[in-house]
């Protein structure tokens, strides 16, 4: 576990992380995968000269011109589940390196979009209708006193409902486009860890001053995680579930003049299940 001050830069932060993974556990050969907020020439051109290679989530404001082909070819048309992929120069200057892009269209992905769409354009409406104040909005063109719709914004979100991409220095050769995307999909299991972590284990707000004392918080919070993804593999229930479910059984000792009294918890019929698909704590290596 690496813990470093909020000012620090992701790329000196992040490298370090990395090798000192690799060397630990004789990783040769390591891809990071990442969210768009990875995704800076600057960042990606640091992984890959420290020899790593990556899979990062791209983001899509405006249709990629490597897509206007498509786009002019068959329009806002697409199969459900359709992959395309192209090369696209990303990065000005000494940053600037081609990498290859693959997309995939998504039925299910196009109705969320959509949905958002919608309601940021109702957003942009209540504030061009003067029914709340002013405020920044996606879809809102104010033009001196004048506030109005941007429907040239709407239309291109419009186009791109549905569409996802994925940024990688991965050679198809290597990593086809099918595993890039499903290599990536697998992100979600770290977001769970990190939504379960800073909710349920309460690693954030941190109200220490001292780097011991925060260090000793993240480390319990580290390891109350590292047990909880065991039981969740172990037992096949959620995080949530789990904490929710055994977090009420404590045992109770009370002392009464002399004598000391131990109550133990009342195993409901929920917990119990749980608890017996777990190995017993005796057994060698547990």
């Amino acid at each position: 576990m690496h813990l470093f001050e909020g000012n620090k830069a992701e790329t000196t932060t992040l490298i370090p992380v990395l090798k000192a993974f690799q060397t630990r556990h004789g990783v040769t050969d390591m891809v990071v995968v990442a969210d768009a907020g990875m995704l800076s020439a600057a960042n990606l051109n640091a992984l890959e000269d420290a020899g790593f290679s990556f899979i990062v989530g791209s983001r899509l404001t405006k249709a990629p011109y490597d897509l206007a082909e498509h786009f002019e070819r068959r329009g806002d048309y697409f199969e459900n589940g359709q992959i395309l992929e192209s090369r696209r120069v990303m990065g000005t200057g000494k940053n600037a390196r081609e990498r290859r892009i693959v997309y995939q269209y998504s039925f299910n992905r196009a109705k969320r979009d959509n949905r958002t769409i919608n309601l940021m354009i109702d957003k942009a409406e209540r504030i061009a209708d003067g029914k709340v104040p002013l405020k920044k909005a996606r879809f809102l063109k104010v033009t001196g006193a004048q506030k109005a719709l941007d429907q040239a914004t709407i239309d291109r979100a419009r186009q791109l409902a549905g569409l996802k991409g994925y940024v990688t220095n991965l050679p198809e050769s290597t990593m086809p486009r099918a595993a890039v995307i499903n290599a990536y999909h697998d992100l979600w299991q770290v977001e769970a860890s990190f939504r379960m972590t800073k909710s349920d284990l309460r690693a954030r707000p941190v109200f220490h001053r001292q780097r011991d004392a925060i260090e000793a918080h993240l480390t319990v919070v580290f390891a109350a995680l590292a047990i909880a993804r065991h039981l969740q593999d172990t037992t096949g229930v959620t995080i949530k579930r789990l904490v929710r479910t055994l977090k009420p059984l404590r045992t109770v000792t009370v002392l009464i003049g002399t004598q000391t009294i131990t109550a133990a918890p009342a195993i409901n019929p929920e917990a119990r299940a749980i608890l017996d698909q777990l190995p017993p704590i005796n057994q060698p290596g547990h």
